[in-house]
């Protein structure tokens, strides 16, 4: 329905005005009163696009209305498109305010004499079963329809009780006699009983329903041996059972007795489908029995496409508990070896079959035994695994079809997750991969670079051995310009990029570039210069980006790749620093700041209003301000040199108690106290640029806490050497050196860590009152080391594959955003928040929002009046509340106290929850104006009492006057 919703509306939204929302509506109002069809046709299959635009609940709720009233009063086809519309945007629906109305316009369709007109309004019922699910007039008319000598009519009436029985359970159980009746009864056609069997599917509201349900289609399954009602009968059985969960294991034993006994191969195929469905679902609920039965028909079947749908099956369990499951709970495992096991034995015996599918499902299934079960011995299993990863291999490589393709990534994958478990397998099967990457196919090939890039930052011991081999092919590929193989120059070259642990060597270079020159187009080399930057070889980087400059057509490209170069600039610079050389550092740090700062203005220019690049620029300006906190911190350290403490610093310190006098006159000025605040600073921006990309790929995120890490580390080396050494702890610093790395830059920054630690604890230990050149020189090589890694520019620096956001609109609103809402003191504001999660091509990809979080606050900006001596707490408001967005949609509401006569700034801020429970500051926030005025009850009074006021005042005068 997806798909032919999109062509349905594939020249709808052509050419179309960016009007407001308003102005939109009655565009498309005017044609619906057109007296022209097409035109009305027209005005109406436009509405999904103008509800993507504007998805709030005030503009959705006037267009359904109005598609109710072109359905109630047009021609069949008329309402056939509004249907259409109507399924398309199922997620809108909830939003229609005025419900009773929509469904009486729609409703009264169900008494025309026309039998399509009452299916079409059948369906338009079922399609909105989820605002009307307990509507009984809706489910007394689909009973009746039920009964029509009309088959579009039952077909409808059919469709509509499906819907329904899956939204109410007071139908489900009302219908389910009538829909049992109806399969069991002689009159009814066989075809009819075929559609009328999925509606069971729904009966699990509860768990008599569900049973009834299962007893029904029990009869069936014995009562209609015929192949269509055993394969109907036997999906609606799995998809009930999935649904009520209790009877799981039940079915999965019925389907394995159907797999075995029934002779009809279309029976089985089903029954696999079934088991796969529930393997995918509930593994847990496999036991070893179930395991051992599939295992014994998959051995038994001389057919090879029965055979490959159990091995998927069991293919699919051998990743998950089952696996577990099936060997611990074997009678004498203690006595019995893995490979007695009949699911080792098949997939051994499968591991070499001429078919490829089969030969994938079997060396999976090796690779998921030696993943899941590495307690055990099973040295014959991974060699058995590796023979056969090497033969699909040789195999696939060679061949371009699409299923030697698919078949080849299973391979390659299994092979990645067979080296990262078990390690020592990891040189053969490198060897394997690169003899076969001569001979091997273009699209083989760029596969096969990738699992040796992902083999390589797991195992980086074995990348220097790739190189040669790899740069061996680089100057085979030939100068064609297809775009396999660009794709195989991207490749090869993040491989070199991995391979390359320190800096690249210029005989590499030249090859790289020399290929680039004679095969290559603009935008292949923009992929490997971007690779090159996220692998920290910067130096490349530059050179590749410099050579773009002048090949691209619009300004803000030309800015964007003129950043870059700065950027890979800047952190060539600082490849140069030696250690012990401070004053060559400071030079070589003020060299890379230049080129940032050049850099920065160029992004500026790069961004634009729909890509502002607020990420990049966050963690450029981070970058920028964490350089020159490195470079003061060696100034302060050199300037400590040149003036040291006097001889006699310990001995004041220990008599003035205050332990900052042991470094003379520079702790007296405080600047290694403003270093320390200035990098824990530094720390919290990174954590606030953390948090606010929710869309960011987990590689990038780990860099920015990697960064963060580094100020904490900073900060926390000059309070244990200089501020505070007594008191400093390094147990909540401690690394844990057993957490899995990544990547490369990874590594080296872990490492750099632990080093720093170890010496700053050292240090601290051995000399009670750590010397002031000791700790200095500590404090300056732990900047030049960790200045020495080469920063890596993740993924997302260079690409959005996820994309949220949060569209909020709050009422009342203003007509102008810069007036204020009237509101009276005594009177709270009932401030109404709605939003739309509105998602990019990629919807949780890397992570998916649970709920939402909105906080309102409020402060008065200027008082009017009198100045009353009013309690704080009623001068401000400050609320939060967390709300679970449905269909991308949720609202919510706050009521909001102004006592104080003047204007007040409400701010609404919005963030998001992911499904771990992790808050992420994505915004946005949005400010109105309130002025709080006197109610005219109280104005009165207050008159009043200044009116009686001067006259009691000048009464008393006359009465003291009197006395004298």
């Amino acid at each position: 329905m997806a798909a032919s919703g999109k062509s349905f509306l594939a020249d709808a939204g052509c050419g179309e005005q960016e009007l407001d929302a308003n102005s939109a509506l009655m565009e498309l109002d005017k044609g619906l009163r057109s007296g022209k069809l097409g035109e009305q046709c027209e005005a109406v299959v436009r509405f999904p696009r103008l509800f993507q635009k504007y998805p709030f609940p005030i503009l959705i709720n006037s267009a359904f209305l109005k598609l109710a009233d072109v359905f109630r009063v047009g021609n069949n086809f008329l309402r056939l498109c509004v249907l259409k519309v109507t399924q398309q945007s199922e997620k809108h629906l909830e939003k229609i305010l005025n419900v009773d109305e929509f469904v009486k316009r729609i409703f009264s369709v169900i008494h025309s004499n026309d039998p399509v007109a009452r299916a079409i309004t059948l369906r338009m019922l079922g399609s909105m079963a989820s605002i009307i699910p307990e509507r009984k007039n809706a489910h007394h008319s689909i009973r009746q329809s039920l009964d029509s000598h009309d088959n579009v009519e039952v077909e409808a009436a059919i469709f509509a009780a499906a819907n329904f029985s899956a939204q109410s359970k007071d139908f489900a159980v009302g219908i389910c006699n009538k829909i049992s009746e109806m399969i069991q009864g002689l009159a009814t056609p066989v075809d009819l009983k075929l559609k009328l069997i999925p509606i069971l599917q729904h009966m699990h509201h509860d768990a008599s329903l569900a049973s009834s349900s299962r007893q029904l289609l029990q009869q069936l399954v014995t009562s209609y041996p015929s192949t269509k009602m055993v394969i109907v009968t036997l999906h609606t059985f799995t998809l009930l059972a999935a649904s009520s969960l209790v009877d799981i294991p039940k079915q999965i034993q019925l389907l394995l007795q159907y797999l075995k006994n029934d002779p009809r191969k279309a029976v089985k195929r089903l029954a696999i489908q079934d088991l796969k469905l529930l393997a995918n679902k509930t593994p847990h609920t496999w036991n070893r029995e179930n395991i051992q039965a599939l295992c014994e028909s998959a051995l038994q079947t001389p057919y090879d496409s029965l055979k490959l749908g159990m091995l998927s099956v069991l293919s699919a369990l051998s990743g998950t508990i089952a696996i577990k499951q099936y060997f611990s709970s074997a009678p004498g495992t203690a006595a019995t070896t893995v490979g007695s096991f009949d699911l080792v034995k098949l997939a051994q015996e499968c591991c070499y079959h001429n078919n490829r599918g089969i030969a994938a499902h079997g060396v999976r299934i090796l690779t998921n035994i030696s993943a899941s079960c590495q307690e055990k011995d099973l040295l014959p299993l991974e060699q058995d695994a590796v023979f056969g990863l090497e033969a699909l291999l040789v195999l696939c490589s060679q061949d371009d079809s699409p299923g030697a393709q698919a078949t080849l990534k299973i391979t390659l994958t299994c092979m990645v997750k067979l080296v990262k478990c078990r390690p020592h397998l990891s040189q053969s099967v490198v060897e394997s991969l690169l003899a076969q990457l001569q001979s091997a196919q273009d699209a083989a090939r760029i596969l096969m670079c990738h699992c040796l890039a992902a083999i390589a930052m797991q195992l980086p011991v074995l990348a220097d051995g790739m190189l040669g081999d790899l740069m061996d092919l680089h100057k085979l590929i030939g100068q064609s310009t297809t775009d396999k193989k660009q794709e195989l120059l991207v490749s090869l070259a993040t491989v070199i990029f991995v391979s390359s642990q320190k800096a690249l060597s210029s005989e590499i270079k030249t090859v790289i570039k020399q290929q680039l020159e004679n095969a290559s187009n603009g935008w292949t080399a923009y992929r490997i210069a971007r690779q090159a930057s996220r692998m920290g070889n910067h130096d490349m980087a530059r050179e590749l980006y410099q050579s773009l400059l002048t090949q691209v057509a619009s300004e803000h490209f030309y800015f964007w790749l003129n950043s870059l170069k700065e950027f890979s600039h800047a952190e060539q610079c600082l490849a140069g620093l030696q250690e012990d050389n401070y004053s060559s550092a400071l030079s070589c740090i003020a060299e890379a700041l230049k080129s940032y700062h050049k850099g920065i203005a160029s992004l500026t220019a790069a961004s634009t209003p729909l890509n502002p690049l607020s990420f990049q620029c966050g963690f450029v300006k981070l970058r920028i301000d964490l350089l020159q906190a490195f470079s003061q911190l060696i100034c302060t350290c050199n300037s400590l040199k040149t003036s040291p403490p006097p001889a006699i610093a310990t001995t004041i310190a220990m008599t003035s108690g205050n332990d900052l006098q042991r470094c003379g006159r520079i702790s007296n000025q405080a600047c290694m106290k403003h270093s320390m605040e200035e990098f824990r600073n530094l720390a919290a921006r990174y954590g606030d640029l953390y948090q606010s990309s929710f869309d960011a790929d987990s590689a990038t995120l780990r860099n920015v806490e990697l960064q963060q890490q580094s100020c904490l580390l900073i900060s926390h080396a000059i309070e244990a050497l200089i501020l505070d050494p007594e008191s400093v702890s390094f147990q909540e610093y401690s690394s844990n050196g057993t957490a899995h790395v990544e990547s490369e830059y990874e590594r080296r920054m872990m490492s750099v860590f632990n080093h720093v630690l170890e010496e700053v604890e050292s240090l601290n230990r051995k000399y009670a009152p750590v010397s002031y050149l000791a700790s200095n020189a500590c404090l300056c090589d732990a900047v030049i080391a960790l200045l020495k890694v080469p920063l890596s520019f993740q993924r997302y620096f260079f690409q959005k594959l996820q994309s949220t956001s949060i569209k909020l609109a709050l009422s009342p609103s203003p007509r102008n955003p810069a007036e204020p809402i009237a509101v009276q003191n005594n009177q709270q504001l009932a401030l109404k928040v709605e939003g739309v999660v509105q998602h990019g091509s990629k919807p949780g990809l890397f992570r998916k929002i649970q709920s939402v979080c909105l906080n309102v606050s409020s402060v008065l900006q200027s008082k009017s009046g009198q100045d009353y001596k009013i309690p704080i707490d009623n001068m401000t408001n400050e609320m939060e509340q967390r709300v679970e967005p449905h269909n991308d949609y949720f609202s919510t509401q706050f009521l909001l106290n102004f006592v104080v006569f003047g204007t007040h700034n409400i701010t609404v801020e919005s963030s998001v929850i992911d499904s771990n429970g992790i808050v992420w500051k994505t915004g946005p926030k949005t400010t109105i104006f309130v002025k709080s005025l006197e109610d005219p009850y109280s104005q009165q009074i207050r008159l009043q009492q200044q009116q009686v006021q001067p006259a009691s005042q000048q009464q008393q005068q006359r009465t003291a006057f009197s006395r004298f």
